[in-house]
């Protein structure tokens, strides 16, 4: 089976985030068939290629995004057109799981790089946040680096944002909005608004990568009725932080910039680094033959915890969650070419010492 077939295949098996068991099944059967012993977790599919001191993940994700509204061909099926294949998830990310799939193919049928066991895992759920790669890192034990394939035009991603999200609620006391000027009510909206316009003024430390991070205020809810004046005022703060923001303190540091009481609504995401003289960011580099980039895209990285990682794949982020996404035969091809190489000059530069 040719690159070509085997993204075909994958973007015709619909796989929105929860529902990925069909395509699940069809990878295992493809890495069982070329020889791989394959595991399942739920919809997770891991399988290792040869043995040695490292443990190195190569990790991509089975699932897409529910289809968006604007597509031109259907978007559970796979089109060409031309070099080019139209199809929900082709971009995200079935052109990396691809990829990954017959790098190992090659590395079984070929052998694998000394002295690094290759962990290939495609997990489940990563566009939802789900039961995916986070809750399957146990069972795949210590690893020493890893490969998160997403569609960064095989530019090698060292720093990625994370995600804080909190939420923000202004307190008041309610009346008549006819006694509002008699005093003694506190309009929680006139509140809530001199907090967004804080927001708005808060500066944090610009990242080398991925710039400055800026706080957003996303969402707004107060008042119960017309004619009454607000005694409460939520609001929500989405900050997609960078490597060295502390979640905890920024939020502490954001509660005391505002009047409104704020709490964390979601801190899990969290911002990723890694330095460029670890061995895989010096492979990657060379393979790819471009400098390290930053990401503003979260990922399954976020859950790696400590573990060295490059995000690293075919595609281009910018055509994720569009309609008519699409993935073209040389981006494929060059990312197979490109996984091949990464994985032996990670090889290469872990037995150099």
């Amino acid at each position: 089976m040719n690159p070509a077939e085997l993204l075909t295949a994958l973007v015709a098996t619909p796989s929105v985030s929860g529902d990925e068991a069909r395509i699940a099944d069809l990878v295992a059967g493809h890495a069982e068939s070329w020889g791989a012993r394959v595991h399942r977790q739920g919809h997770n599919v891991w399988f290792s290629v040869g043995s040695g001191p490292k443990r190195l993940l190569v990790n991509s994700h089975l699932d897409t995004v529910k289809p968006c509204a604007g597509w031109t061909t259907e978007p559970h099926e796979a089109v060409w057109k031309d070099d080019t294949l139209y199809g929900l998830g082709a971009n995200d990310a079935k052109g990396c799981v691809t990829a990954m799939l017959l790098t190992a193919k090659a590395l079984l049928e070929e052998g694998a790089p000394k002295g690094v066991e290759c962990v290939f895992a495609l997990t489940a759920e990563e566009e939802t946040g789900g039961k995916g790669l986070g809750p399957l890192l146990s069972t795949l034990g210590p690893l020493d680096a890893a490969i998160v394939g997403e569609p960064t035009s095989l530019k090698p991603c060292t720093a990625q944002r994370g995600m804080l999200l909190l939420r923000c609620v202004a307190h008041g006391k309610s009346g008549h909005v006819a006694h509002a000027h008699t005093g003694g009510l506190d309009n929680a909206i006139l509140k809530a608004a001199r907090d967004i316009q804080a927001v708005s003024a808060l500066r944090f430390p610009a990242h080398p990568l991925l710039g400055e991070a800026r706080a957003q205020v996303t969402q707004v809810s107060g008042g119960l009725a017309r004619n009454q004046v607000p005694d409460r005022c939520e609001f929500f703060v989405d900050l997609r932080t960078t490597p060295g923001m502390d979640h905890a303190k920024v939020a502490e540091d954001v509660g005391r910039a505002l009047e409104s009481e704020v709490v964390v609504h979601s801190a899990r995401y969290l911002p990723k680094g890694t330095d460029a003289s670890h061995p895989l960011v010096r492979a990657a580099v060379v393979a790819s033959g471009q400098d390290t980039v930053g990401s503003s895209t979260t990922s399954d990285w976020a859950f790696l915890g400590d573990i060295p990682a490059v995000k690293v794949g075919p595609g281009d982020t910018l055509r994720s969650h569009q309609a008519n996404e699409y993935l073209t035969r040389a981006e494929l091809e060059a990312g197979l070419a490109f996984y091949r190489r990464l994985l032996h000059g990670y090889a290469g530069e872990v037995s150099r010492g």
